[in-house]
């Protein structure tokens, strides 16, 4: 049987936080992008009703309080957000979550590094 899926994503959320392996990084910060997709099942009940979606607000409310403490690693970042997610949206499939850092700070030429989870639900056949 076949499954339309829905996907609400927030792409390229915009962040400054304290985040990085280097102390210098978690004084002075970096420039990060979030974006985070959800697919779960499509039910064409009332397409207009916000109750039968997922508001991407509240996708950006998470984002926004895991970039804010200071800590060494974008997975411990991105664990926390998939995490929060699953918890709040424990009806969603696929769930992936990109921190992109803008200008990493290694001494080389290049213009951003990521890191991604996702979180895939095998439901039964």
């Amino acid at each position: 049987m076949a499954t339309i899926l829905q996907t609400v994503s927030l792409k390229e959320a915009r962040f400054y936080a304290p985040i990085g392996y280097y102390d210098e990084e978690q004084i002075i910060g970096n420039e990060f992008f979030v974006s985070i997709d959800v697919c779960f099942p499509f039910h064409n009940m009332e397409t207009e009703d916000l109750r039968n979606t997922l508001n991407y607000e509240e996708l950006y409310q998470i984002a926004a309080q895991v970039m804010r403490p200071r800590r060494k690693l974008l997975e411990s970042a991105a664990a926390e957000i998939l995490d929060q997610i699953r918890e709040k949206v424990s009806y969603a499939i696929v769930i992936e979550v990109v921190i992109r850092k803008s200008n990493p700070p290694f001494g080389g030429d290049l213009s951003s590094s990521q890191v991604s989870l996702k979180y895939i639900d095998n439901p039964p056949n």
